[in-house]
């Protein structure tokens, strides 16, 4: 029902800094949730970061401390500024709803295609 679109990707090297745009084109109402996820090769998709309906932000333990979520406004246009990437950062990164409260489990439906980011040493 809602099309997400992640974009922003690219290749970089160890230590620097990307930030990566999600758009929802064609939808007006307002997601109350919003989130990252990401998949490496061989591994399934998990939860990067997610912003919430009050503004507040929860990370993944793996990038607590170098990424940030943010929204812009009260649209559903948001970023994930990623700072200091390493090569296990590489993957196909993925914006879609977060969850009500912190949670392992990624939402089911609305994924599009993602945008790869590959971090070289």
């Amino acid at each position: 029902q809602v099309q997400f679109v992640a974009s922003g990707g690219a290749l970089v090297q160890s230590g620097q800094s990307l930030t990566l745009t999600c758009a929802t084109p064609g939808t007006t109402s307002r997601i109350s949730n919003l989130g990252w996820y990401r998949q490496a090769p061989g591994m399934q998709r998990e939860i990067v970061a997610a912003i919430f309906n009050d503004g507040s932000a929860e990370y993944a333990d793996f990038v607590k401390g170098r990424f940030t979520i943010s929204r812009v406004g009260d649209t559903n246009m948001n970023y994930l500024q990623m700072n200091n990437l390493k090569p296990g950062d590489t993957a196909v990164y993925y914006c879609n709803r977060g969850p009500t409260t912190w949670s392992p489990f990624p939402p089911s439906t609305d994924w599009g295609q993602g945008t790869q980011v590959t971090v070289s040493s």
